[in-house]
């Protein structure tokens, strides 16, 4: 720890967050596209010498990019192009090139260095969610591409400025690969504005309390939030706690996608085992973390820290205690070239498994699952003049898992980020777009003692043709959020066109759905998970959601065992419908799963991810394949929203043992 006064320390960390919220917030006023200035799909930080965020704002842009690592692009770029000198700002979008600071190719990620007298003092970086950066499809990202090639331009740690002027090689490589490169400049050009913002800030600070105070405080705030890490890491009860959770399928096939994690807590500490989990797929949902403890695989643990201690200061410090196994070849560790833009749908996944696995210790602290998705709609719609409109019309997300003593968030939640929905005016005025009805979902979230957050309903007219219709992350359509100490899952999401008309039609997860001026798109996303028993949750409080549009009043009859009539609670049918009523515990998955697990149960999975990942990487996939297209063999094509039969789960689980031994 510094020697720094506490006092002058608590001052300049709270000075620090500011600057970061300051740049956050000329980042907003003065971006171009729907991304930036409405769903606030961006984040600005304050990093050290070390590469590591020291400040980070609370409450504006992306919440979840506190454990990224600039120091591995500073170095790249260091090592082509020479030292930085003021006026130097490095632009990167290339997960691999940048060890994981990117980790898709729509975000753009800037680094400038802040000197004083010659010497760098810190490093002021942002990030923001472009529009389009070439790629196969409108806004470059598709759950089906193979390889990250497909993905767009690819921008390894390079100068875009140099001592304040930009470079116009670089500028002509960002116009040439976008359908949107107005839209593009105008946000890079908000990014160079935030970062300006920081280097005033920081310069204004320095003049206050000198440089010395200043790096001694980055080092000190950041020491201090591993402190209150550790305290509470040392309030949990040690041991090993292990959790699995599955994708609906890896968008190329029917597959499911397993993620698993080991959770080992002791003496303060926590180290994250993701041993167990699927080999990396060859669509878009790989998460590259580079083997690091990197941000999308680490920020359960931040909440979880931040929420049993509400005083600690949110830097890359509450990190310190954690350290991390992601198997290399895994979904949470691709090798190059696997494709990444849907990298967030593993991530969603990776805090469910987390919160499952922490649950086990905490199990009256942490909730059911969240509804696990974000799903960024977008519209690609032509232009009157030629080209193409990429916008943003909703980010949908879902709800938050219930808890002991609170009910799920209905409609919210920040679990990955703060995105902030988008005005249905502004959607509007900016799109080909009518939109009939967005809110929330009755019935979607899981039943319990306190119930899960509703999940969130969105239907547009399409009012041009030629438009395409892209709904990247689209996840639980399947595999239901699970519900918590006897809570019951929340129900799944879907996607249906031209709902109850002559063409109506039901989709799963989409690439580029392309639609006709008078097409109705409906969006549904799934409820989050309740927590506790149904049967004991207040008739009064299922009465004020029935009165609020949460619950229907037959919902309530089926879930909660609470009849109503005119309004009013019936007490005597009420109680006739509890009593006897059948009670669970533990984690309630939902028949999906259950129906599943009854064929691959989690030692086989384990197994079999073992050997596969023994295997070259050329040949995991077609070998995965190989191996459930035998197990599955007789199985109903509806499998596992259907039962198999007794017979027809036994041959299974006979043919995936053989399987196992012939790898």
């Amino acid at each position: 720890m510094s020697s720094l006064d506490p006092v002058l320390l608590e001052i300049l960390g709270n000075k620090f967050a500011s600057v970061t919220e300051e740049m956050c917030l000329t980042l907003q006023r003065t971006g171009r596209t729907l991304y930036v200035k409405e769903t606030a799909d961006f984040a600005c930080a304050l990093a050290g010498l070390d590469g590591r965020f020291f400040a980070y704002p609370r409450s504006i842009g992306v919440s979840g990019f506190v454990g990224l690592e600039c120091l591995p692009a500073i170095e790249a770029v260091i090592e082509v192009q020479g030292a930085l000198e003021p006026g130097d700002v490095i632009l990167t979008n290339d997960p691999y090139r940048s060890t994981g600071l990117a980790t898709h190719l729509p975000d753009l990620h800037m680094i400038e260095p802040y000197f004083h007298e010659g010497e760098i003092v810190a490093y002021g970086w942002c990030f923001v969610h472009c529009s389009d950066v070439g790629g196969r499809v409108p806004s470059s990202i598709s759950p089906v591409n193979t390889e990250i090639f497909q993905e767009g331009l690819r921008i390894p740690p390079v100068k875009l400025m140099r001592r304040g002027e930009m470079s116009p090689e670089v500028r002509l490589f960002l116009d040439a690969n976008s359908r949107t490169p107005d839209a593009n400049m105008g946000d890079i050009r908000a990014m160079l504005a935030s970062l300006a913002t920081g280097r005033r800030r920081v310069a204004q600070m320095l003049g206050q309390h000198g440089q010395a105070e200043l790096t001694a405080a980055q080092e000190a705030l950041m020491s201090y939030a591993a402190g209150k890490a550790e305290a509470v890491l040392r309030q949990m009860p040690e041991g090993r706690y292990s959790f699995s959770d599955y994708l609906d399928d890896d968008a190329a096939s029917r597959l499911p996608v397993r993620l698993s994690v080991t959770v080992e807590i002791k003496d303060g500490s926590v180290h994250l085992d993701f041993t167990g989990t699927d080999p990396q797929v060859a669509t878009a949902m790989n998460i590259p973390s580079c083997g690091r403890p990197h941000a999308w695989l680490t920020l359960r643990m931040l909440a979880l820290v931040q929420t049993l201690d509400r005083s600690a200061p949110l830097n890359a410090g509450l990190l310190r205690p954690l350290s991390i196994h992601t198997p290399l070849g895994t979904l949470v560790n691709p090798e190059e070239p696997a494709a990444t833009g849907v990298r967030h749908a593993a991530a969603i996944r990776v805090n469910d498994i987390l919160n499952g696995a922490f649950g086990l210790a905490l199990p009256d602290v942490l909730p059911a699952a969240a509804s696990g998705t974000v799903i960024p709609i977008v519209m690609s719609e032509p232009k009157p003049a030629g080209g193409r409109m990429v916008q943003v019309i909703e980010p949908l997300i879902g709800g938050t898992g219930a808890r002991r003593g609170h009910d799920g968030v209905d409609g919210r939640d920040s679990g990955i980020s703060n995105l902030a929905n988008n005005p249905v005016e502004t959607v509007e005025a900016e799109l080909g777009v009518e939109v009939l009805h967005y809110g929330l979902r009755p019935d979607s979230g899981g039943a319990g003692q306190w119930r899960g957050g509703c999940g969130m309903e969105l239907s547009f007219r399409v009012l041009t043709d030629g438009s395409h219709v892209l709904g990247r992350g689209m996840e639980r359509l399947l595999f239901r959020p699970w519900g918590q100490a006897g809570g019951q899952p929340g129900q799944p999401g879907s996607l249906v066109i031209n709902e109850g008309h002559p063409r109506e039609h039901r989709l799963g997860k989409i690439d580029v759905l392309e639609v006709k001026s008078g097409d109705i798109v409906t969006f549904r996303t799934p409820g989050a998970g309740g927590y506790g028993d149904p049967m004991q949750r207040a008739p009064e409080a299922v009465l004020a959601d029935v009165e609020a549009g949460f619950v229907t009043a037959d919902h309530a009859r089926r879930a909660y065992g609470v009849a109503l009539c005119d309004g009013q609670i019936d007490h005597e049918a009420t109680a006739a419908l509890r009593k006897g009523a059948a009670t669970n515990a533990g984690t309630v998955f939902g028949p999906e799963r259950d129906t599943w697990d009854g064929i691959f149960a989690p030692e086989l999975m384990d197994r079999l991810n073992a050997a596969l990942l023994a295997l070259p990487l050329s040949r995991r996939q077609s070998r995965r394949r190989e191996i459930f297209e035998t197990v599955l063999a007789d199985l109903p094509s509806s499998f596992p929203r259907l039962p198999a039969s007794d017979t027809q789960r036994e041959t299974a689980i006979r043919r995936l043992e053989t399987c196992l031994s012939t790898i």
